[in-house]
């Protein structure tokens, strides 16, 4: 008896959220667990920089300048007497709070004005793309130029640089899957049923589009960080003594055969940093992409 009760429970048992379907094809991608375990890493040390860091990050001692590694100081000290060990820490705040921050701003106005043109059509959606296409016609890194060139320097200012230069990828992919989705048999049931329209797009197209958003997102923050990290070593990003990796390699190039580990060792971060961040997006494309996806 129990034996015949146990197959139908298990037939009745509602079937797993998608959510709860996503986070278990991501658990088994070992390279996004990798990719996670790298990024959390850095993650904890930001938020624990000031009970990880053994002297404050713009202090300068020019009697200590360039030391290499010692008990003093973990990763040695750069031209300026300036602990690298402590610098290193607090440049993974600027670098994270650049990727997330940034991509945060692009995704936002990205979604919004991909919604607005795929759901309203006509010369609505012909005005909004033809902003999204002037936004795509420069590159990500020359926007950014151009914006921090005529705003001024600054960690907020970086933000906002890269996050306009998303917008329009992120508002093209978004309107390409809205008209895809709102054709669809359920959306047009929806309409007809008299639903309002924020309620079909909260309950019915965003939710069909929220895969190639969220994999295009963690792409994107490692473009951030990277492209963040370039406008601080070409003199436009973030204002010294800010700890930055960007301004840590910049400095250390005059020295790179004397104190090799000036650049070497925030290279070396960023580096981990990035591919981290990319192993974990590749692992997220491959746990919510339908064609890879195993149940």
């Amino acid at each position: 008896m129990a034996a015949d009760l146990a197959p139908a429970k298990a037939a009745s048992a509602p079937p797993p959220s998608r959510l709860r379907r996503a986070c278990r094809q991501l658990r088994r991608q070992n390279k996004a667990m990798i990719g996670l375990v790298i990024v959390s890493v850095f993650v904890l040390a930001a938020l624990f920089a000031p009970w990880l860091a053994t002297h404050a990050p713009t202090d300068q001692d020019f009697m200590a300048a360039m030391q290499p590694p010692s008990a003093a100081h973990w990763l040695g000290t750069d031209s300026f007497g300036q602990d690298m060990y402590s610098r290193l820490l607090y440049g993974a705040r600027s670098a994270l709070w650049i990727g997330f921050a940034s991509v945060a701003l692009g995704l936002v106005g990205g979604v919004a004005l991909g919604l607005l043109a795929g759901l309203r059509g006509g010369r609505t959606e012909w005005f909004v793309m033809r902003v999204v296409d002037g936004l795509l016609a420069f590159p990500e890194l020359i926007m950014a130029m151009a914006f921090m060139a005529i705003f001024g320097l600054g960690l907020s200012n970086v933000v906002y640089a890269l996050g306009l230069s998303f917008v329009g990828p992120f508002a093209r992919m978004v309107r390409a899957d809205v008209l895809q989705v709102k054709g669809r048999p359920y959306v047009e049931a929806a309409r007809l049923m008299g639903v309002p329209g924020r309620d079909i797009v909260l309950r019915h197209v965003l939710p069909n589009i929220a895969s190639p958003i969220l994999i295009q997102a963690g792409m994107r923050v490692s473009i951030a960080i990277l492209l963040g990290s370039g406008l601080s070593f070409l003199g436009l990003g973030v204002v010294p003594p800010t700890p930055d990796w960007g301004l840590m390699i910049s400095e250390g190039r005059g020295f790179i055969t004397l104190a090799p580990w000036i650049s070497g060792i925030p290279g070396l971060a960023l580096a981990i940093l990035l591919v981290g961040l990319n192993l974990f997006a590749e692992g997220l494309r491959d746990a919510l992409d339908p064609r890879t996806r195993q149940d």
